[in-house]
């Protein structure tokens, strides 16, 4: 008696659920249809390499325009053979366009001979907002600190994974970072996140900022402006740089 009430309670159920569906396949379509605003019409690049439609060329291979030094005169970084690469000991450089949230393609080579180890190996740092680092850095066959290798956000989130190809060989960043929100006192409405592609594997998904990137002591929130300058690490390694292009979200 008890299984024939189970299976007759277990069909009623059944069609319960279908009559209360048939509303939703009977009712118009039209209804869930979103038509406005219309997404813009971008061109995008040949591969995934290259530039979209509505990129900004921060480095083309033809010259350091887009870029400053730290006191705002003219670049000392070398360019040669469409490659800008670090002069050691003439300080980090920075965009003379403010971003804020964005997508940033950047392509990257430490030196072929390698010298030293750890953090001595092919350093230097991608800053977004001049604040946010994600480090470069010759992590093929090289420990250091895991928050300190290649694909990390510099002494907060280690890398997913170590996707390092060898020195002297070009690698890949593909970024998509969100800035943080400040409210008017100064505290933070919501903090910065970051994804980033190394060599096209996933090794930051989402990531929560936990602050501007500090090398003693922990990070924090600082207010600033809703765009600043993208910077890019002098750290004494003449690391090369090239196809450096970004787009505002």
């Amino acid at each position: 008696m008890t299984q024939r009430f189970l299976i007759t309670g277990v069909l009623l159920f059944c069609v319960y659920t279908l009559q209360a569906q048939q509303p939703l396949r009977q009712g118009d379509p039209k209804l869930t249809e979103v038509w406005e605003p219309e997404p813009k019409v971008i061109t995008p690049g040949k591969t995934s390499a290259d530039p979209s439609s509505d990129a900004i060329i921060l480095f083309g291979g033809q010259n350091a325009d887009a870029w400053a030094a730290k006191d705002n005169g003219a670049v000392k970084w070398k360019v040669e053979n469409g490659i800008l690469t670090v002069t050691p000991r003439t300080g980090e450089i920075h965009t003379k366009q403010g971003f804020g949230d964005c997508q940033l393609h950047i392509e990257w080579r430490t030196p072929a001979e390698v010298k030293g180890d750890g953090q001595g190996r092919g350093n230097s740092g991608i800053f977004f907002m001049g604040r946010y680092e994600l480090q470069v850095l010759d992590s093929y066959k090289n420990r250091t600190y895991s928050n300190g290798q290649a694909g990390s956000i510099y002494k907060q989130l280690p890398p997913l994974v170590n996707v390092s190809r060898g020195p002297g060989e070009w690698q890949t960043y593909d970024v998509v970072f969100i800035a943080p929100r400040f409210n008017e006192d100064g505290t933070v409405k919501s903090p910065a996140r970051i994804t980033v592609l190394h060599n096209g594997v996933l090794v930051q998904n989402n990531a929560t900022l936990w602050g501007s990137t500090q090398y003693i002591g922990i990070a924090t929130y600082e207010k600033h402006g809703d765009k600043e300058p993208l910077v890019l690490q002098d750290h004494d390694n003449p690391t090369s740089f090239r196809n450096i292009w970004i787009r505002p979200l």
